[in-house]
Parts: C-alpha cells; structure tokens; sequence
C-alpha cells in the first residue's frame, strides 16, 4: 500500500524541509530525518503529512510517546485523517478500536487504484477470487443446485478480480466500492451491469429487499471493524438461499484486533457468533490464506453464509 498522501503545506521552505527529511528517512537517517521534519512543522504548524511522517520516524526511533503526539497532531489537522493516522493510534494502544475513516479508504485505494493488480496479484500472490469461487461451488454442490447465480453484488468490488472470477457463473453483476479510481477500472473489464461508487453499508442500502443470489467481499472485512450493520443490509438483500461469501484475516485471539498492517483481523468464534447473530447459516468457515506478506501466508478465512 502507498505509504502516505502528500498533502502540501502551502509553504515552499516546508515542503522542502519535507522532501530532504523523507530523502533522510528513507536512507536510514531517522534521527536527521526527525529533526527536519519538525522544522517542516515549526515551518506550518498545520501540515498534516509532516506531522505523520514525524509520527512514523518517532515510531522507529522507539518514541512511543512523541510518536502519539505527531500522529495526534496530523489527525487534528487534516480531519478527513486521509493517511490513517487515527489508525495508527489505535495500534500504539492511544485510542480506542474503531472503524476507518471513508476519506482514508477512499485516498488509501485511489492512490493504489493504478498498480493495485500487480500488487496484490504479482507481488502478494492475492488469490481472495478463487478460494471464494471454489467455496461457493462446494457449497452449491453439497445441496445439489446448479452454480448459476442470476444477480450478484460484489461489495468492495477494486478493479473486477472477483467478477472475473465468478463471471462464468453469475448473471447480473453490481460492483460497489468507494473509491472512484478502482470503479474506472473495474468499468473497463465490461463484466458489470452497473457500479455504484460508495461505502459498502451505504451501497447495499440502496439495494432492493430480496434483490442478490449471491453477495461477494474479497479482501474486503479486513477494512471492517464492525461486521453487524454490513450483515444487517446482506441479510436484507439477500434472496431467500442466497450466499454471503467473504474471506477475512484471522488471530487466534479473542474478537477484532488491528494488526500490524493496520488491517482487523476477527477470530473464528467471533466471525461465526457475528454471522449467526445476523440470521445466517455458516454453510463453510474454512482456515485460507488469500495472501502473502513478507514471504508468510497471511491466516485468514473463507466463509459463505446462507440466508435461510
């Protein structure tokens, strides 16, 4: 993921003090690279990606404490928090687990929206798509119905990996996501009938009572924290028998945690009580990995849920 959006201070001196301090950061010159970056800040007291970066830098630097206090200070400045400081102050144990921003999830993928393919794909070995279709297949299988979906929604739905993947077996597909740049891309690959920029909750509920056979979220409940209004509006939408089929990240913990890749990770337990609680039927909750980081599969898991 992109590191960090540059948001300039609208003081040259500052911006410059920015660039020769990430130059120092990025060469392993962290306690230079602090110091500039505070002059940035002494520069423009409101320049919120300085503040981030200094939050960042103080992190390494084993600043726990001053860390909390730049990464404070960027959230206060720029209140659409677009670089997720907020997040990173949940991981320091300075504020309390909450939801993400949308202005964070929409700047975080905007910038992705053009390498995110090579990324995820290439360089993580992201295979979200196919463990979904497999699972939804078995299940299907195990009940003896056809694998043929006639209306589809694919919440969070990037650049179409997961339509591509379902394609074969799905009539109408609606991709939600709320970033415009993914929703450009996944317009291009032609595979849906129509795309609708916006949080994924929000999207569904615009979405008719009873309207889905079959509800999809690759690589999406990692940017959930609270899994119970989405299941909420699945449960509406959905047909009676239709799949909720998703796959999340996994500790072996208790409920939801932010991990160090500022991503929630739910247990099983918890995943399982939440889609129960909902009214749905876990049909499969399988241990998957649908990527790797740093040369590690990444535990996850791969759910599909059915509306009785």
């Amino acid at each position: 993921m992109p590191a960090r959006l540059f948001m300039s201070s609208g003081d040259m001196l500052a911006d410059r003090r920015f660039d020769f301090a990430r130059d120092l950061q990025l060469s392993g010159h962290l306690v230079a690279a602090e110091d500039l970056f505070v002059q940035a800040t002494d520069l423009a007291p409101d320049f919120a990606t300085a503040w981030f970066t200094l939050g960042e830098v103080r992190e390494l630097l084993g600043d726990i404490k001053g860390a909390i206090t730049a990464f404070r200070t960027a959230e206060t400045t720029d209140p659409g928090d677009r670089n997720g400081a907020g997040l990173r102050l949940m991981r320091l144990g300075a504020a309390g687990l909450a939801g993400m921003r949308p202005t964070y999830v929409t700047a975080l993928f905007d910038q992705y929206a053009p390498k995110f393919e090579a990324a995820l794909v290439d360089d993580l070995g992201y295979r979200g798509p196919a463990l979904l279709l497999a699972a939804v297949l078995d299940v299907r299988t195990a009940v003896g119905l056809p694998p043929a979906f006639a209306r589809v929604i694919d919440l969070g739905c990037g650049t179409g990996l997961a339509a591509r993947a379902f394609a074969s077996v799905a009539g109408d597909i609606i991709g939600i996501d709320l970033s415009p740049r993914m929703i450009e891309l996944a317009r291009l690959t032609g595979l849906y009938a129509e795309l609708d920029v916006a949080e994924i909750v929000e999207g569904l509920a615009r979405r008719p009572d009873a309207s889905a056979d079959l509800i999809l979220a690759a690589d999406v409940m990692v940017y959930v924290h609270d899994m119970a209004p989405l299941l909420a509006e699945v449960v509406r939408v959905l047909a009676p028998g239709g799949l909720f089929a998703f796959t999340l990240e996994s500790h072996a913990g208790e409920g939801v945690v932010l991990g160090e890749g500022l991503r929630y990770a739910y247990s099983a337990a918890s995943a399982r009580a939440l889609i129960e609680g909902a009214g749905l039927m876990p049909e499969r909750m399988e241990p998957a990995s649908s990527r790797t980081e740093s040369g590690a599969q990444v535990p996850g898991l791969v759910a599909v849920a059915a509306k009785g």
